[in-house]
């Protein structure tokens, strides 16, 4: 949460803390060190409040971190695919979210970080269930462009592959991949490589 303009933490706590405020505070820790940032009393002072806040919204951290875990399936798979069903086009569609996404990822590593924690049962079954998600909406787009189904899933599954590999590489050697229109080019012969037949 950001804090607006003469904001203090005292006037953000007379506007009362959400579930969704402290669920995106707990997002922003696990960005930053992973799972087990997520411990109330920093977050409790990175929003400018107290403990008594966060037990009126949760009973415990574990109910924190499944919040903030379903807050980023919500925003980070269906609000995108909300905002990219607007596009009637799936050529379209499956190219504007391949660079969105990998453009995102590389900016936020939120992603890798939960992928680092793959092994906790909460974040496995929420990556199960994104993951899934992801790979069934661009097999669909494939679909749409005339692929047989088990075609489709194939192709599905090797961008999101591609997806997460570019992903992990811009954080762990960013070095190495192309950076501004040399990153475009890179993104749309990924694009023009899925689509030959």
């Amino acid at each position: 949460m950001e804090m607006r303009k003469g904001e203090t933490g005292k006037s953000r706590e007379r506007r009362r803390l959400t579930a969704g405020d402290w669920a995106d505070a707990a997002l922003a820790a696990m960005a930053e060190r992973g799972l087990a940032g997520v411990a109330v009393e920093p977050i409790a002072a990175r929003l400018g409040t107290t403990k008594g806040s966060f037990y009126w919204h949760f009973t415990n951290r574990d109910a924190l971190v499944a919040a903030a875990l379903e807050r980023w399936e919500e925003i980070c798979t269906e609000q995108i695919i909300a905002a990219l069903d607007a596009e009637t086009d799936p050529e379209k569609r499956l190219r504007t979210l391949l660079h969105y996404a990998t453009t995102s990822a590389a900016d936020d590593p939120l992603e890798v970080s939960l992928l680092a924690t793959a092994a906790d049962p909460r974040v496995a079954a929420v990556l199960e269930r994104v993951t899934e998600r992801r790979i069934g909406y661009v097999a669909g787009l494939f679909e749409e462009l005339g692929f047989d189904a088990q075609e489709a899933a194939r192709l599905g599954l090797l961008a999101y592959s591609s997806y997460l590999g570019h992903t992990q590489l811009s954080h762990a050697v960013p070095q190495v991949l192309p950076t501004g229109a040399g990153r475009d080019a890179y993104l749309e012969a990924v694009v023009d490589t899925l689509l030959r037949r």
